[in-house]
C-alpha cells in the first residue's frame, strides 16, 4: 500500500512545488479541499480521497493528468510499511491537493 509520506511527495512532483512549501501553506489556509480530510488514516483512503479531489479540477484534460498520475504514485509506493512515514505522506499529499485546486479554481 502506498504510504501518505510518498502520496505527499507525489504529489509536489507531479505539480512541481516543494512539499515544505505545500505544507507551511496548508498550515496557513487550514481548510483541506473537501470535507473528510481528516478521516484519510490510511494510503486506501487517501488515493480515493485524491481521485474525488481531482473532480473538482476545471478542465477533463487536469482530471485525466492527475488521476494518472495519483495511480502511477499509488503504484509506486505500494510497499512502504512505516506507519509514521505514511501519516507523513498523507499529511503532504492533502495539503499539496489542497494548493493545486485552490491554484485552478482561483485562475476562474
Amino acid at each position: 500500500m502506498m504510504d501518505t509520506v510518498s502520496c505527499l511527495w507525489l504529489i509536489g512532483d507531479l505539480y512541481g512545488v516543494h512539499v515544505s512549501a505545500v505544507s507551511e501553506l496548508f498550515n496557513q489556509e487550514g481548510m483541506p479541499p473537501l470535507a473528510g480530510a481528516e478521516l484519510v488514516h490510511t494510503p486506501l483512503q487517501l488515493y480515493r480521497y485524491l481521485l474525488r479531489c481531482c473532480r473538482q479540477l476545471p478542465s477533463t484534460a487536469m482530471q485525466q493528468h492527475y488521476r494518472h498520475a495519483i495511480r502511477q504514485g499509488y503504484n509506486s509506493h505500494s510497499d512502504e510499511d512505516d506507519p509514521e512515514r505514511t501519516q507523513m505522506i498523507i499529511q503532504r499529499a492533502i495539503a499539496d491537493a489542497d494548493w493545486i485546486l485552490d491554484k485552478y479554481t482561483k485562475k476562474k
